[in-house]
């Protein structure tokens, strides 16, 4: 699109459509499709984000990495079967609204809208999505869903961070001590918070519930602080050396990330008024 700042370049990856921003004290890669972030590094830091080298960057394919989106449901749809993992907007093109220089940080807005395709799918409302992206020293990513219906619709989403770390098996979470959590690997059962920080032996798939703390990843190496807004419940989760085997675009890379996720699922997830809109949205800063 025309009247984008210097900062912000159109191009592509493999053949999806990106843009590269090249800020003043950071730099990104946003692509168009499922407005995901897929890297994000401050000026003399090594990348943040996580990205899959097998990663396959076709069109309707998810990009394993970066920060997809989850919307409008989250994980396997709770009555259709067929209907695509982490609902459709994560492999659907977004259309660049604009970009600007904002002192120190470049915005990057995005946009989705209902049509033929989404209005046919296991969730057939007519809605509004804006995702923000903010690059500089903190990378923030804000969804903002509007029910363009005229009934309540109940929306579920989540940012799923993929952080990379210099190896998950020596890595800790910390700030969620305490709190109750979903347990996925043992059948999804509830079970009460741990004393000390999460510590990954094996798969772990956590749903932490009734929290909005920020959460700090700690590799060894460095420190990430991972804040949010308009969410009750975090995602934890690393597939660990057997599942991450069986998973073609992960493999044998399984350590060298985690994922900490800002979500609204479940018990969580937002119901929105005709003309309502809800923001969920992530800050990930580099701390230590």
């Amino acid at each position: 699109m025309s009247g984008l700042p210097a900062s912000v370049t159109e191009g592509t990856e493999g053949a999806l459509p990106v843009v590269h921003v090249r800020g003043p004290v950071a730099d990104a890669v946003v692509h168009l499709q499922g407005a995901q972030v897929t890297a994000w590094a401050p000026h003399g830091e090594g990348p943040v984000l996580w990205r899959s080298s097998r990663a396959r960057l076709e069109p309707g394919v998810a990009v394993r990495g970066g920060v997809p989106l989850c919307f409008p449901w989250f994980g396997a749809h709770a009555t259709e079967p067929t209907a695509p993992a982490h609902g459709f907007a994560r492999t659907t093109r977004w259309e660049l609204l604009d970009a600007a220089e904002d002192g120190d940080d470049v915005v990057v807005r995005l946009a989705l809208a209902d049509d033929l395709l989404t209005r046919a799918s296991a969730w057939p409302h007519r809605f509004a999505a804006v995702c923000t992206v903010r690059v500089g020293r903190t990378l923030g990513v804000a969804l903002e869903a509007t029910n363009r219906d005229d009934h309540d619709v109940t929306v579920e989403a989540a940012l799923h961070t993929y952080l990379a770390v210099r190896d998950v098996r020596r890595t800790s979470v910390a700030g969620l001590e305490g709190t109750p959590y979903l347990d996925k690997p043992s059948g999804g059962g509830e079970r009460p918070g741990e004393a000390g920080p999460v510590r990954f032996e094996g798969e772990v798939d956590r749903v932490y519930l009734g929290t909005r703390a920020t959460a700090t990843v700690d590799d060894g190496d460095r420190r990430l602080a991972v804040a949010k807004t308009g969410s009750a419940t975090t995602v934890v989760w690393n597939p660990g050396p057997a599942r991450g085997a069986a998973m073609a675009d992960v493999g044998d890379a399984w350590p060298g990330f985690v994922c900490v996720e800002a979500a609204a699922v479940g018990d969580d997830a937002v119901r929105l008024a005709p003309g309502a809109s809800h923001v969920l949205g992530t800050e990930v800063a580099v701390v230590g």
